[in-house]
């Protein structure tokens, strides 16, 4: 389909598109990379007077280090991030994560800002953003606030971002040194998640010392294992403590039930990803 008639604009700074955005009001839609939005527009689910094109906005894309954290432009595509050394060094989790995002042409085109702020339970940026204890740089007309990932998701395609504000970039702590793991379940090669589970570790005297585990498609935001995670620190690195501790990992969750699985069996599958990526990240 032909998506309904709309103005365009293409501002090429944040401030430029902060006013677009005030000027606009709510009738206005943002796109990044165009990879969630575009489909929507086709189908007309949505039909917005203006777009707004951060395409053209230069100082939202790159890849930085600032003191301790790793800092990620909003633009800045999935292909870059899975395949930049610095993400590989200090979120390794993200690289993997992000490497599985559906196709090479998507990845090219796709960008993290768009895909966090579309907040869809079954992306592949939640369950990564979470267990690397990230944080997301919220820039609107007063200035920019952040916010952690634990309160940066709030429902089912809703975010923290407000009316009037834009997701400019994502700060990670480093997690150099630490083992980290993806581990993702599709019936068909680049589908969406039915189950995917991101962990980092941290590994002392053949002990782990800390954990982390995000859940994707396991409720209507990706969710953080708590549960998990209190149950692996000061276990052993031995397959039967880590699959006694992630037979947790479905606690508190409120999975989908759809055409690719019923909730059990995505509590199911939960379990037993999580036990893969802790024991993989892990090097158990």
């Amino acid at each position: 389909m032909i998506p309904a008639t709309f103005e365009y604009v293409a501002p090429t700074s944040v401030d430029e598109a902060l006013a677009a955005l005030a000027e606009s009001g709510d009738d206005a839609k943002v796109i990044a990379g165009g990879q969630s939005l575009l489909p929507v527009l086709k189908m007309r689910l949505n039909a917005p007077s203006v777009v707004i094109d951060l395409g053209r906005v230069d100082g939202l894309r790159g890849i930085s280090v600032d003191g301790s954290d790793l800092v990620i432009g909003a633009m800045t595509t999935h292909h870059e991030i899975a395949n930049s050394p610095l993400v590989r060094e200090h979120a390794g989790v993200l690289a993997d994560a992000v490497s599985q995002v559906a196709d090479a042409q998507v990845r090219h085109r796709g960008t993290i800002g768009g895909s966090l702020a579309h907040a869809d339970p079954a992306g592949d940026y939640g369950a990564p953003i979470l267990a690397l204890g990230a944080s997301m740089v919220i820039t609107g007309s007063g200035g920019s606030r952040t916010v952690a990932a634990d309160d940066y998701f709030t429902d089912l395609f809703e975010t923290a971002v407000g009316e009037g504000e834009l997701l400019t970039s994502v700060r990670i702590p480093s997690h150099g040194g630490a083992g980290s793991a993806y581990e993702k379940f599709v019936r068909v090669a680049q589908q969406w998640a039915i189950v995917a589970v991101a962990a980092t570790v941290r590994v002392a005297d053949g002990h782990i010392a800390e954990a982390a585990i995000g859940l994707t498609n396991m409720g209507s935001t990706p969710l953080r294992a708590r549960g998990v995670e209190e149950a692996l620190r000061g276990r052993p690195v031995t397959a039967d403590a880590v699959r006694e501790a992630a037979s947790r990992a479905a606690e508190g969750t409120n999975p989908p039930s759809d055409l690719n699985g019923s909730a059990e069996y995505r509590r199911h599958l939960a379990t037993v990803l999580t036990a893969r990526a802790v024991l993989k990240a892990a090097g158990g």
